[in-house]
Parts: structure tokens; sequence; C-alpha cells
């Protein structure tokens, strides 16, 4: 017993999975500044969060330290930070409601998606797709934008405003596009499974 608590505790202290854990911690920091209207602070706390994602998934290649813990703490550790941030951001009336909406719903989506291909094929993985990392980029690119457009320096350069408006209207179409391609993946898997299995008998 001690041997397995020892190797899951390794687990948490290699490197990369200590970067997503501190991408954890960082969303209350975050939200916090939001809502104190500490922008300044609230755009280096995004910017550190960022670097942790790049650098923890980097460091897992270089230091060969992947694990079945990091390949599940990191999209957790990035919905949380950023769905907490839509919410907060609509809350402050800087993102249109509906964009949260259309984030949530499709985020919601997949976890039913996933929980069918659970049930269907016994399939734990869900890759991400190339729609779904850009997704994941015009979120992170919208929110970093509207952050950085409430700096007072910032605030009236036309550079940002369009920036804002570029990369909210891309997370609504690529939010759309990448939920409908994770539900038709799912189809076909399902199906294929349901195939093979008639097949078998």
């Amino acid at each position: 017993m001690t041997d397995i608590a020892n190797e899951r505790l390794n687990r948490f202290r290699t490197t990369p999975n200590l970067l997503t854990l501190l991408r954890i911690c960082l969303a209350p920091f975050l939200v916090a500044a939001v809502l104190d209207n500490n922008y300044a602070l609230g755009f280096g706390l995004f910017v550190v969060a960022g670097l942790t994602d790049a650098l923890d998934g980097l460091l897992a290649r270089l230091l060969r330290q992947r694990t079945m813990l990091g390949q599940y703490l990191d999209p957790v550790a990035d919905k949380l930070l950023l769905s907490t941030l839509f919410v907060v951001l609509t809350y402050k009336g800087l993102i249109p409601a509906r964009v949260t909406v259309l984030v949530f719903g499709r985020d919601l989506g997949i976890l039913v998606v996933a929980a069918i291909l659970y049930a269907a094929v016994g399939r734990r993985e869900f890759r991400p797709s190339l729609l779904g990392k850009a997704n994941t980029l015009a979120q992170v690119s919208a929110v970093a934008a509207v952050l950085l457009h409430q700096l007072h320096q910032l605030t009236t350069a036309h550079w940002v405003e369009v920036s804002c408006t570029v990369t909210l209207d891309a997370t609504m179409v690529l939010t759309v596009l990448s939920g409908l391609h994770y539900a038709w993946c799912a189809a076909r898997r399902v199906g294929a499974t349901a195939i093979s299995g008639h097949g078998g008998h």
C-alpha cells in the first residue's frame, strides 16, 4: 500500500503536473482581480497561466514525464480557468451572455458524448480534434483581448477593439463547429462498434 501511495504522490510531484496544479490555483486569484476591477493584475495572471499551460506540455515531452494523471488534469485545468473567466467577464458585462452560453453548452455536450462513448464502447480517451484546439485558442485569445481592452491606456485602441470582436466571433463559430464535429465523431465510433458487434454474432 505504501508503494502505491508513493507512486501516486510522485505523479503529482512531476514538474508538468505541478505547473498544471499551479494553473488551477491561479484561477481564484484571477477571478478576484477581475471582480475588483484590477485588470492589469488579471491580465498578468492570465499570461502566467498561459505560460504554465505551454510549459507543462513542453516539459512533459522533454523530460518524458507524461502521465495519465497529467492527460486528464491538463484539460480540466484549462476548462476550469476559461469557463470561470467567461462567467465572471459576462457578469461584469464584458462578454456577451450568448458567447458564454455557447461555450458552456458545448462543454456540457462533450461531457454527455464522452459518457455515451464510455457506456457504448468502453472508451475513456477522447482526444481533442484540430477544431477543438482551435476553439480553445480562440477562447484564450478572446479572454486576453477583453482583459487587455480594460487596461486604461488601451481602452480606446482600435486594434484592441477589433481583436475583441474578431476573437469573440471566432469563439462562437468554432464552439459550434467543434461541438458538431465531436458529436459526429462519437456517432461514427458508436455506429462502427454496433456494426462490428453484429458482425461478431
